[in-house]
C-alpha cells in the first residue's frame, strides 16, 4: 500500500496497528507511534526547547498547521536542530509502524499534520532504514521478545565497563517495564532502547520476564539422541546430558558446565543456554 501511495503522489494519513504515516504528494512529512517518545518529548526532555514554547507553538500556530516553522521563526529552535530531531523522530516512529502487524492497514486522504513541512523523506528511504534497522536488532540478538515483554535482570554481574547508556536503561528494568516503558520513561528514541537492550540480553544480563520453572533430573544416555522425556531445556531446547567417561571436546565441556550450573540453580540462565542452543545449531 505504501509503495502504491507514494505512485499516485497521494497526501494523507496511513494508519497501521503500531503508528501512523503522513504523506504529502507521495512522500512521508511525519511519523507517530505509541512505541516511542514523540516530537515534543524528544526536544523538551533534553533541553533543547522547554515545555512552555513547544505548547505556545501549538497555541500559537497548531490550527495553521505550522508548528515547525513557529518554532524557528520565533528563534526556540535553529532550522537545522529542529530538522535533525524531526528526522530521527520520523524514522523511529516508521519503524515501528511498519513492523509486523495483524492488523488492517488505512489510509485517510487528505489528512494533514499540525506540526507542518519540515523535510519529508521518500518512501524508498523509509523502507530502506526501517530493514536496515530490523538486521541490525537481529545481528545484535535474534530473540524478538525483548522488544516487547516485560523485563528482568538475569542476576548476572554487571562489568564495570558496561557503557553509560545501556546502564541507564538496565536502571529501569524492574520486572514490569517493557522497552517502550523505558523509553517514554527516559525520553529517547524507542529504536535506540531496543538496541541496548539486545545488547544487554546478548551478554546475558536482561531477559523477558517468564514463569518460574522448575526443573526436573535430567535422564542420562549416551547421546542427545537418547534423552528420556524430562529432558528439555528451559527454552524447549534438549538439555545437556551427562558427561561420557571419554574425554569431552571443548564444546561438550562448555555444555555440561551449563548443565552444572542451571542444576544448582532454581533460576537457571537462559539467555546463556539460549546461546550455547544457537552455537550448536551453528556447527
Amino acid at each position: 500500500m505504501l509503495s502504491r501511495l507514494a505512485e499516485e503522489r497521494a497526501t494523507g494519513v496511513l494508519t497501521r496497528e503500531r503508528g501512523v504515516l503522513y504523506l504529502v504528494e507521495g512522500q512521508v512529512v511525519h511519523a507517530e507511534s505509541p512505541a516511542t517518545p514523540g516530537l515534543d518529548v524528544l526536544l523538551t526532555t533534553r533541553g533543547a526547547l522547554g515545555s512552555d514554547g513547544w505548547w505556545e507553538a501549538v497555541s500559537e500556530a497548531g490550527a495553521d498547521r505550522r508548528v515547525g516553522r513557529f518554532l524557528v521563526d520565533s528563534g526556540r529552535l535553529t532550522a537545522g536542530a529542529l530538522e535533525l530531531c524531526h528526522l530521527g523522530a520520523l524514522y523511529d516512529a516508521a519503524f515501528f509502524t511498519l513492523g509486523p502487524s495483524s492488523g488492517p492497514a488505512r489510509f485517510r486522504y487528505g489528512v494533514a499534520h499540525w506540526i507542518g513541512p519540515v523535510r519529508p523523506v521518500s518512501v524508498d528511504a523509509v523502507e530502506r532504514e526501517t530493514l536496515r534497522r530490523r538486521d541490525l536488532l537481529h545481528r545484535i540478538w535474534p530473540e524478538p521478545g525483548t522488544d516487547t515483554e516485560p523485563l528482568v535482570r538475569t542476576g548476572r554481574a554487571v562489568d564495570s565497563a558496561l557503557p553509560p547508556r545501556q546502564r541507564t536503561v538496565l536502571d529501569q528494568v524492574d520486572g514490569e517495564r517493557t522497552a517502550s516503558d523505558i523509553s517514554l520513561v527516559l525520553g529517547r528514541p524507542g529504536f535506540h532502547t531496543l538496541v541496548d537492550l539486545r545488547r544487554l540480553a546478548a551478554a546475558g544480563i536482561v531477559t523477558t520476564r517468564s514463569p518460574t520453572i522448575t526443573s526436573g533430573p535430567v535422564a542420562a544416555g549416551s547421546g542427545p539422541d537418547e534423552s528420556g522425556p524430562g529432558s528439555s531445556g528451559p527454552d524447549g531446547s534438549r538439555a545437556p546430558q551427562e558427561a561420557p567417561a571419554t574425554p569431552l571436546s571443548p564444546v561438550s565441556t562448555v555444555v555440561a558446565q551449563a548443565a552444572e550450573a542451571a542444576q544448582a540453580s532454581a533460576d537457571p540462565d537462559v539467555a546463556l543456554l539460549r546461546r550455547l542452543r544457537d552455537a550448536l545449531e551453528a556447527l
